[in-house]
């Protein structure tokens, strides 16, 4: 196999790994707290990070005195914060409503770029916003997204908006924080600190208890998260950055949420009805406008 069919075949797997995620925290959010599933994730994590970075650099990962408190940031806001709300709003919401909630989340951090780092915010970026905002209302509100105005917003959507929103805040802090250090050794400490900051709540809410009858698929799926959806989908998207460079690699981002749909439909045996497939559409179609260039 040629080397770029190799990248490409990455590309295509971190997406399919990424849209798994979604189904395997699904599975373990029916099972036990939102703070074990993600304490459980990031523990075994953290354990794949250090022998990634440790393989990559050919050392143990660092950090220095300055470095602490902006990766502390990154820890509280992309893994502490994000992934309670990943497994609460997984709870009572379907794994594929919730993936297209997400994928309005490359609008979010443009705009986000724009008011903090002054980044040109385009005609074309205002339209792919608009668009993506009304693919998410549209998902939400079941196909009226004026319901939003009389019936409101359930705890379900609200906590994976809040991801995107903690999200939004991960990746603008890092972008300053990657300038310092490497992806890897960012995304090491932040794992390794979140999973500092996840242990307090996880063993207040029974960790030890839920671990005792923990079963071998909510095993599989804390392996699933941390090996597959977090280090190898994680390395795989960075080498193919390097290789044909960010707006080709970022093009792949958009079909995780299809992914997440199709794999839903297959293992949890979740319905796609039409207010899903319009505001996917929307959603996606609004966030490809807006990081087209």
């Amino acid at each position: 196999m040629s080397p770029s069919r190799i990248i490409y075949f990455k590309l295509i797997g971190s997406v399919v790994f990424w849209g798994g995620t979604w189904i395997a925290g699904k599975i373990l959010a029916g099972d036990m707290s939102p703070y074990s599933a993600a304490f459980l994730r990031f523990l075994s994590a953290t354990f794949f990070m250090f022998i990634l970075v440790c393989r990559s650099t050919g050392k143990p990962p660092k950090c220095s005195k300055v470095e602490i408190l902006p990766l502390m940031f990154l820890a509280v806001s992309g893994v502490f914060l994000y992934n309670i709300m990943f497994f609460k709003g997984l709870q009572t919401i379907s794994a594929g409503r919730a993936s297209l909630i997400i994928a309005a989340m490359p609008t979010v951090i443009a705009i986000g770029s724009a008011i903090i780092f002054k980044e040109k915010f385009t005609l074309s970026k205002v339209i792919g916003f608009l668009l993506a905002l009304a693919g998410v209302c549209t998902v939400i509100g079941n196909g009226n997204p004026f319901t939003l105005l009389t019936q409101g917003v359930s705890f379900g959507d609200l906590c994976i908006i809040g991801c995107v929103l903690s999200w939004t805040a991960y990746s603008l802090a890092g972008k300053p924080v990657m300038k310092k250090t490497s992806p890897l050794n960012a995304v090491f400490w932040s794992c390794l600190f979140g999973t500092g900051m996840l242990a307090i709540p996880a063993f207040s809410n029974n960790l030890i208890a839920e671990v005792k009858v923990m079963s071998l698929l909510d095993l599989g799926s804390i392996l699933y998260l941390s090996f597959l959806g977090t280090t190898l989908a994680f390395s795989w998207y960075c080498d193919a950055i390097g290789k044909i460079g960010p707006s080709k690699t970022g093009i792949f981002i958009n079909l995780v949420p299809i992914t997440a749909i199709l794999l839903g439909v297959i293992f949890l045996g979740e319905s796609v009805g039409m207010p899903l497939i319009i505001g996917g559409i929307l959603t996606i179609s609004g966030v490809w406008l807006t990081n087209r260039s």
